[in-house]
């Protein structure tokens, strides 16, 4: 468990003692997509999630500036998106019996699955077959601008309600391509709740996978992190391009049984690894 110091100053917070975090792993690890770093600076990103715009900038180690938050922001909405009350130490401790996935997360030791809007990370995730990081980037602050309401110093997600309604030719300033009837079709149903979103943290996996597969454009791939990233289901193992050459390779008769209680996080290690380290699959 983190035992973690907040300190209010001007503008925000400083937060001492945050371990088992780090800003570019978390947020350039492929399951969030409106984070960005300040002038390239890694050591200080700045984003807009749960309605929020938010800084963060490392001010030493283990010592972080949150702007603007209070203290009562950063426990109601911060402490759960960045899952900081999970003892990542501990789940590291668990996965290192496995030795692929002691090479992982001492790679990159600093990475946490986030708590994400679930309707946001379903889209976001439809955005981003077959595109890279910073298409996808591209095409979602455009949707925000286009279909979102500004407040809090940026553009709030846009609803299914809101994007229900639009048409193919509405979203043809995002640039999205073949995406564009695949986001207009989620939320048609979400909005209808013929994909009642609220069922999910209740069903079991294979149930919510299969709702959320409903609808057009969605397979496997995305229903899966879809429920990892946007509800945390950390029964939820993504398979995209980097994960199946990983499993292939690194583990042709599936996961040890000593990682499938965190198969979800392990995921995530496993995942920026493999793309960090494409020479495994030469």
């Amino acid at each position: 468990m983190n035992s973690y110091q907040i300190k209010s100053q001007e503008n925000g917070l400083l937060v001492s003692g945050l371990r088992d975090f780090s800003l570019p792993q978390i947020l350039d690890c492929g399951q969030c997509f409106r984070w960005t770093p300040v002038d390239g600076d890694e050591t200080h990103w700045q984003g807009f999630a749960m309605g929020r715009k938010l800084s963060i900038e490392q001010q030493g180690e283990n010592c972080f500036f949150f702007s603007p938050c209070s203290v009562e922001e950063f426990e109601q909405i911060w402490t759960p998106y960045f899952d900081l009350d999970c003892d990542y130490a501990a789940i590291k401790r668990a996965l290192r019996c496995d030795p692929i996935m002691r090479e992982a997360t001492g790679y990159a030791p600093g990475i946490r699955v986030l708590k994400q809007d679930g309707w946001e990370t379903l889209c976001t995730f439809i955005i981003s077959q077959n595109n890279n990081i910073k298409r996808i980037r591209g095409i979602v602050e455009r949707f925000c601008q286009l279909f979102g309401v500004e407040r809090n110093g940026g553009f709030d997600f846009p609803t299914a309600q809101r994007l229900a309604s639009a048409t193919l030719e509405d979203l043809a300033p995002l640039r999205a391509g073949f995406r564009a009837k695949y986001l207009l079709d989620a939320a048609q149903k979400v909005a209808s709740a013929e994909v009642d979103l609220s069922l999910i943290p209740q069903l079991p996996y294979e149930e919510a996978s299969a709702l959320l597969q409903k609808i057009h454009g969605v397979g496997p791939k995305v229903a899966d992190c879809t429920l990892l990233f946007g509800f945390y289901r950390l029964d939820a193992f993504p398979l995209d391009v980097w994960m199946k050459r990983a499993m292939k390779t690194l583990y042709p008769q599936g996961l040890p049984s000593e990682i499938l209680p965190y198969r979800g996080i392990a995921q995530q290690y496993l995942f920026h690894y493999s793309r960090m380290h494409p020479e495994l699959f030469e």
